[in-house]
């Protein structure tokens, strides 16, 4: 029994020194709790829960990170835009901290690597990378504090990404500006949205983008949402010089 408890041990060591080691150099310094990091990717599928039963999974951590990050990068805007008033500034924090932002610096970082569940990761959305990586910020906090966490996120956000002249021509929402140029030029405009599932069994929808009773777009997509934005967008690139010249 003995033999049996030591083995188990050194092996949970080695496991806690690959982990360690593989999120230092993410982070560019050392964790000292490691335990906030292995919550950060742990999610609620694991049905793992502290000693008064609380669940233990990301996403309390995901929400404390999300503050943290508007946090910084409004500092951060403030600091370097001292002539955009409250509007310019809400609106460049949101291109930066966006969601398809914070899916593609999870994706770059191939965070889903971490992930302990017992959903297959293939079954997990886009948004899976951009709710660790805000999880990933909240452990930061809690283990390093605020100077930490803001070194993090002006190394792997700010310096690499936030360009404050490319910012300002980046579309956050195609649906959003489509519908704020069709209300401007007096066009009705109806997203047609329905099922479509393929041969995969997958749920998927498709969507048919009329403007002015005339089909200008259509997409698929596994959430409706998604299915929009992307038929949006599709519409936007086909009336562009037009809404670009509103």
């Amino acid at each position: 029994m003995r033999i049996i408890r030591k083995i188990f041990k050194n092996s949970r060591s080695e496991e806690d020194g690959i982990f360690f080691n593989e999120i230092q150099k993410i982070l560019g310094f050392a964790p000292q709790n490691l335990e906030c990091y292995r919550r950060a990717f742990t999610h609620r599928s694991s049905n793992k829960t502290d000693s008064k039963g609380n669940p233990l999974n990301y996403e309390r951590l995901e929400f404390l990170g999300d503050a943290m990050l508007s946090s910084v990068i409004a500092a951060h805007l403030f600091n370097e835009v001292p002539t955009g008033d409250e509007g310019y500034l809400t609106k460049m924090r949101s291109k930066i901290v966006s969601r398809e932002h914070l899916n593609e610096l999870g994706r770059d970082l191939d965070l889903i690597r971490f992930i302990d569940s017992k959903v297959p990761t293939q079954h997990f959305g886009e948004n899976i990378h951009g709710n660790i990586f805000e999880a990933l910020v909240g452990a930061i906090y809690l283990d390093r504090g605020y100077v930490y966490c803001e070194k993090f996120i002006r190394k792997r956000v700010i310096v690499p990404y936030v360009d404050i002249s490319r910012l300002e021509g980046k579309i956050t929402s195609y649906k959003s500006l489509l519908i704020e140029w069709c209300q401007k030029e007096k066009k009705v405009f109806n997203y047609d949205v329905f099922e479509d599932n393929g041969a995969d069994g997958q749920k998927h929808f498709g969507v048919k983008l009329s403007i002015d009773k005339k089909v200008v777009a259509k997409a698929r997509a596994t959430s409706k949402k998604k299915a929009e934005e992307i038929a949006s967008k599709r519409a936007y690139f086909a009336f562009q010089e037009r809404i670009d010249n509103k």
